[in-house]
């Protein structure tokens, strides 16, 4: 991908996930601010975020009795 094209949806999943776990470049930062589209980075980071703590929920109702 060239720096001065638009992220594609794989490369707004990646982000995300860098983001969330604190590790996101700071090239890909200024690739995301400058290019991407606020609402596609915000759906799927709720998405993400929704998914995280359903897993959370399902693994301690497994464990707990």
């Amino acid at each position: 991908m060239t720096s001065d094209s638009k992220p594609n949806f794989f490369s707004v999943i990646i982000s995300v996930l860098a983001a969330l776990f604190g590790v996101q470049t700071e090239e890909n930062r200024q690739r995301d601010f400058a290019k991407g589209r606020p609402l596609v980075y915000i759906a799927v980071g709720i998405v993400f975020i929704v998914l995280f703590v359903v897993s959370l929920l399902l693994i301690v109702n497994s464990v707990l009795p």
